[in-house]
């Protein structure tokens, strides 16, 4: 199972931002995700769940795949493309992989109008690296929850807090 790590921020765009880092530090092979969500609560107090992957398009894309298959060899390939594109779609919408959508919105409701928070599932990662990488959103991140063991926990803390102070001083000189 993966460890869960929940990061806050003041603005949405940062979130997005170090998701966007965090999927290129993946193809480093310095992190492995299973899932990163970002949890928008709007001023109006609506919560938004932006998925980094849409599993409705994905499914009816592979649907619609499979059903032009099975279309060819019965010598319908519209219907079967049709058919299976709408069996994958509703597949794909029941589908709830990664983080629990319901646990991110309890998250998104605790946050205050405006912010945002980064909801991660990690299989792996070179955290020091990772938070070397990532240091300049350091000061405007805050963990808000995570399942790591308190050891591993306060660790990571302490190397947000060093990445903090560092972007700070670079920032100052």
């Amino acid at each position: 199972m993966g460890q869960l790590i929940v990061l806050g921020f003041e603005a949405p765009a940062e979130a997005e931002e170090v998701r966007r880092e965090l999927v290129e530090l993946q193809q480093d092979h310095l992190i492995a995700l299973e899932d990163a969500v970002v949890v928008v609560h709007h001023s109006e107090g609506k919560v938004e769940l932006r998925q980094a992957l849409n599993l409705t398009a994905a499914g009816a894309v592979s649907g619609g795949f499979w059903g032009s298959l099975v279309g060819l060899l019965f010598l319908n390939p519209l219907l079967g493309a049709a058919v299976g594109a709408g069996v994958g779609a509703t597949s794909g919408a029941l589908t709830d992989l990664g983080i629990n959508d319901g646990f991110m919105r309890e998250v998104g409701e605790t946050l205050k109008p405006g912010t945002a928070a980064l909801c991660l599932l990690v299989k792996e990662a070179t955290v020091d690296r990772v938070v070397e990488k990532l240091r300049r959103h350091a000061p405007h991140a805050r963990l808000l929850s995570t399942n790591l063991s308190h050891t591993d926990e306060d660790h990571l803390k302490a190397l947000l807090d060093q990445a903090s102070k560092q972007a700070e001083a670079l920032r100052l000189s």
